[in-house]
């Protein structure tokens, strides 16, 4: 199958189909905030903005990495890089394979032109530099859409079960800080939906990698993404066997904060975020930026104005949940003293 039909089924089946993980949650249900009578501050004064890599984000909200490459994403992408520059927020691209290949496709992934003044993320599987490229497919991504950074994807479950899946994943650390030390903007290794482990982020930051967003468990499940593409019974029941697999996005974000970032690394967490409480609670366990990816999906199928408007009400809902713990600001948050495990 060409992969730009490839990517256009993965955005047929998350918009259609029940993709979501099954029996693992993303474990933010288990945190709440304790909620303050006397905040002490001023609604208005709160503060949800932060700086990073020369970027004034507005709110800790990521529009997560989800297409590009087919027909339907290049209006899909224009949609969240609308909304992303009317509220400030980041963004990455999907895979930039297909462009890559196919250079025609390029447009469905640039979107400096809607989104001038937004950090934006490139994309690039990491597994690629295992089958053949290099730094300069990484440059190239990189300024076909005037990135800031570079995401490397880690997605070694999905290329398992995928029939067409790229699976050799000997020696890639290497060749991650390799891309690290050459592509010349910061490097954010993510995951795809099974969460980032202590082990594992000790070897990413060892790589020298910028970031790492955990994308845990108890989101979209891209094994039940693949169950649907996949033509065999066999094939189908090996992937939906994985339905639950993965770390919980609220375990991996402490697993990869245990693990010791390096000064100025970043964390961000994604996976089964779906409001703006989710975020504030993931800011407050240490994360940077809090990744959406499938509800801005659903609203960016639809039109520009439905996506800001989403974006709009996970701002409103942060700024809120900060208001009443009495967070005035993004430091004040990460470390608030009124955020509890349940028991």
């Amino acid at each position: 199958m060409a992969i730009e039909d490839r990517k256009a089924d993965h955005i047929r089946i998350c918009l259609e189909d029940d993709v979501d993980a099954r029996g693992v949650t993303s474990g933010f249900e288990r945190y709440r905030f304790v909620h303050q009578a006397l905040p002490e501050i001023n609604l208005r004064d709160v503060d949800t903005s932060l700086e990073l890599w020369g970027r004034l984000v507005k709110a800790p909200i990521l529009v997560s990495s989800m297409t590009g490459g087919a027909a339907q994403a290049e209006e899909i992408n224009r949609n969240l890089a609308t909304a992303a520059q009317e509220l400030g927020l980041a963004m990455g691209v999907g895979s930039q394979r297909a462009a890559l290949q196919n250079p025609e496709l390029a447009r469905t992934y640039q979107v400096r032109p809607y989104a001038p003044d937004i950090l934006l993320f490139a994309n690039i599987g990491a597994v690629q530099l295992n089958y053949s490229y290099g730094v300069d497919e990484c440059r190239r991504a990189v300024d076909m859409i005037e990135a800031d950074a570079l995401i490397l994807h880690l997605n070694a479950l999905q290329e398992a079960v995928q029939p067409e899946g790229d699976t050799d994943f000997v020696g890639l650390a290497g060749k991650i800080a390799q891309v690290c030390r050459q592509v010349g903007v910061p490097v954010i290794a993510k995951e795809v939906g099974w969460g980032i482990s202590s082990d594992a982020a000790r070897m990413l930051w060892n790589a020298g990698v910028a970031a790492i967003d955990v994308a845990g468990a108890g989101g979209t499940s891209w094994t039940q993404v693949e169950a649907h593409r996949i033509p065999t019974e066999r094939g189908r029941l090996v992937a939906e066997a994985f339905a639950g697999w993965g770390i919980p996005t609220s375990e991996s974000l402490l697993m990869v904060r245990e693990a010791g970032a390096p000064e100025g690394g970043k964390i961000f967490a994604s996976g089964g975020i779906r409001n703006g409480i989710d975020a504030a609670k993931a800011v407050a366990l240490g994360a940077d930026l809090a990744g959406i990816a499938r509800p801005f999906l659903n609203a960016a199928a639809m039109s520009a104005q439905d996506t800001i408007e989403l974006g709009g009400v996970l701002c409103d809902q942060l700024r809120i949940a900060m208001f009443a713990i009495g967070a005035a600001n993004l430091t004040d948050l990460r470390g608030t003293p009124h955020l509890v495990e349940r028991v």
